[in-house]
């Protein structure tokens, strides 16, 4: 085989250099300014200018692997083109325009693709509340084992009918006892939601368990409540910011089962590329779950402090589980671009 003589190697680089420098140094020189303002800093001629320069430093590219020049030079060229393509051809958005996707399209897409495993969820609440609530009422002393000390705030087995009804509808019982037992719940199903995505590559199942529980809790209050006849006020009081909190919570498991999942069944993909197709779904979803529990803060805030009637309360409820199902599962036209 015929080497080439380094000699002409070196003058061959330097004249090839020297013939296209300057539209490369140019082509540079836009990178650099778009890159650190903004393309509408450029003038008409430059932006015109922009893609004839990618093209021809993509033509120089091309000519320095095919006649084999040193390899530097490749490598800078390689940069520089690719740095060029993304700016001649890449999507360029501002945050406002990328937030209207998001809400319009991005979120609600990732919800929608996960309604499979957000019916798993929800029946493995269910399950965990109904679980619960037969346990305490069989035997009232389940209740301590299910629900810790902070969040009961009082409202156990032992509390009596006029005491439960006083939390649920006295405006001063709220600031007294039952705001901290509201503060304690928040806190925790703000964790359950967290923990029941970011626990999903373990198969899933420590986010089963996580929404099991949670319905354990809800089904032990339930126990407590229902046997004075307050187990509709206690929904009410419940599911004015609960519709929102607990359907925050189901998608958050949801996107756990989905990681879990595609772990577990890869498919035709890589284990690694399965996964990373799910977090993308469930990453999406899951900065929207911050936003619905932002949603459920302020009507456990305000209003759940202000308001007492259960009409009203129910009202709410229903109005917020509406509003969530018709963002998420109304049809839409599909994105094109």
């Amino acid at each position: 085989m015929r080497t080439r003589d380094p000699a002409t190697l070196s003058f061959s680089t330097r004249r090839f250099r020297e013939e296209r420098e300057e539209g490369w140094d140019r082509l540079e020189k836009l990178l650099d300014d778009i890159e650190r303002r903004s393309p509408s800093r450029l003038s008409d001629d430059e932006l015109l200018a922009l893609p004839v320069l990618y093209r021809s430093t993509l033509s120089s590219l091309s000519v320095a692997r095919e006649t084999s020049l040193d390899a530097q030079l490749i490598d800078y060229l390689e940069g520089l083109c690719t740095r060029a393509y993304f700016i001649v051809y890449g999507a360029r958005q501002g945050l406002g325009a990328r937030l209207a996707l998001y809400f319009a399209h991005d979120w609600p897409a990732a919800v929608r693709a996960l309604w499979r495993e957000t019916l798993v969820a929800l029946a493995l609440t269910l399950a965990g509340i109904l679980a619960a609530y037969l346990l305490v009422r069989g035997q009232p002393q389940w209740f301590y084992s299910i629900v810790g000390a902070d969040m009961a705030q009082g409202r156990d087995p032992a509390a009596t009918a006029a005491a439960l009804r006083a939390g649920l509808y006295d405006r001063s019982g709220f600031r007294d006892g039952l705001g901290l037992f509201a503060t304690a719940l928040f806190t925790h199903n703000a964790q359950v939601s967290i923990f029941s995505f970011a626990l999903g590559f373990a198969f899933g199942l420590p986010s089963a368990l996580l929404l099991i529980y949670n319905g354990a809790i809800l089904g032990a209050f339930y126990a407590v409540y229902a046997p004075h006849g307050l187990a509709i006020p206690f929904t009410a009081w419940l599911m004015i910011h609960g519709t929102t909190e607990l359907f925050a919570i189901l998608i958050a498991g949801a996107a756990g089962f989905r990681i879990g999942a595609r772990i577990a069944f890869p498919g035709a993909q890589s284990r690694m590329a399965a996964a990373t197709e799910a977090g993308r779904i469930g990453a999406n979803a899951m900065i929207g779950v911050v936003i619905m529990l932002f949603a459920a803060g302020l009507l456990e805030g305000v209003g759940r402090q202000t308001i007492v009637s259960d009409g009203i309360r129910f009202a709410i409820a229903g109005i917020m589980l509406s509003l969530w199902c018709v963002y998420f599962y109304l049809p839409r036209r599909r994105r094109h671009g």
